[in-house]
């Protein structure tokens, strides 16, 4: 399965010079665009989120900045997607400085303070050297979830992914008021950029596990909620459950062929 997933990255660093940024690279052409939910998380190893100075709400349909589009251009020749991120506050760094939060199969979660152009060789090498492993400290500190409010990418993903967002927020803070040191206390709730699907919304990243969940309504937030709550912060392996399987898009760290085996061996 890795050697499959490895071929895939390959083929797809090849066509370097014909990648659309972030806002289009996850993307598939109209005519190609599957029918089934599952099986469509686009293949990595790792996923970095920047550290936005505005919510995705307010972005333009197609959003990328400088520091990112350098980033992009060497980390997704080793299967990284690079996007952008929101918890309600702008970082505190200026300029074209971000910090960046990365998740990866092998390495869990990184946390790196300061991305400039100045050091984008240097965090990329620790990025990529991060996706090798082994699993971090900090990965089992927190459970992060970005669920996709782009609207003006879709209006679906503004709509129901902002309503799916405001519950999650919601029904976080309500089991955290019940249980202020249980495991749901060290849920963060996020915003992120398209994520490519927009059919599929409302879509929910889920991290350091790197399931995908789509087609979320906000009544399903309890579910969702109860179903991460079960399993330990830290990435899934390739044969592992998939986390609520009607819901289920895929994961990271597989291939499409590995994602749609894998939701066939648990669907019957």
């Amino acid at each position: 399965m890795q050697s499959a997933l490895k071929r895939t990255f390959q083929s797809h660093s090849k066509r370097v010079s014909g990648v659309r940024y972030l806002a289009t690279s996850t993307e598939q052409p109209a005519q190609t665009t599957p029918k089934t939910l599952y099986g469509t998380v686009p293949s990595h190893r790792s996923y970095i989120f920047l550290h936005a100075s505005e919510p995705p709400t307010q972005f333009p349909a197609k959003f990328s900045t400088a520091i990112q589009r350098a980033l992009l251009l060497k980390a997704m020749k080793w299967g990284a997607v690079v996007n952008f991120s929101w918890f309600g506050h702008p970082p505190a760094l200026s300029g074209d400085k971000v910090s960046v939060t990365a998740f990866s199969a092998q390495g869990g979660r990184l946390e790196i303070p300061e991305l400039s152009l100045e050091n984008v060789d240097e965090v990329e090498a620790l990025l990529r050297n991060h996706a090798e492993g082994p699993l971090t400290k900090e990965t089992c500190d927190a459970i992060h979830l970005y669920v996709c409010t782009h609207g003006a990418r879709d209006c679906r993903c503004g709509e129901t992914g902002g309503a799916v967002f405001r519950a999650l927020q919601e029904e976080v803070a309500r089991r955290t008021k019940e249980d202020p040191n249980g495991l749901v206390s060290k849920i963060r709730v996020g915003e992120v950029g398209h994520v490519g699907g927009h059919q599929w919304a409302a879509n929910l990243l889920i991290y350091p596990h790197g399931e995908w969940l789509g087609k979320l309504k906000p009544e399903d937030v309890p579910q969702v909620l109860s179903a991460i709550l079960e399993k330990q912060p830290k990435p899934f392996i390739e044969n592992d459950t998939p986390l609520l399987l009607p819901h289920w898009r895929g994961r990271m760290g597989l291939s499409k062929d590995d994602q749609l085996q894998l939701y066939a061996a648990h669907a019957n």
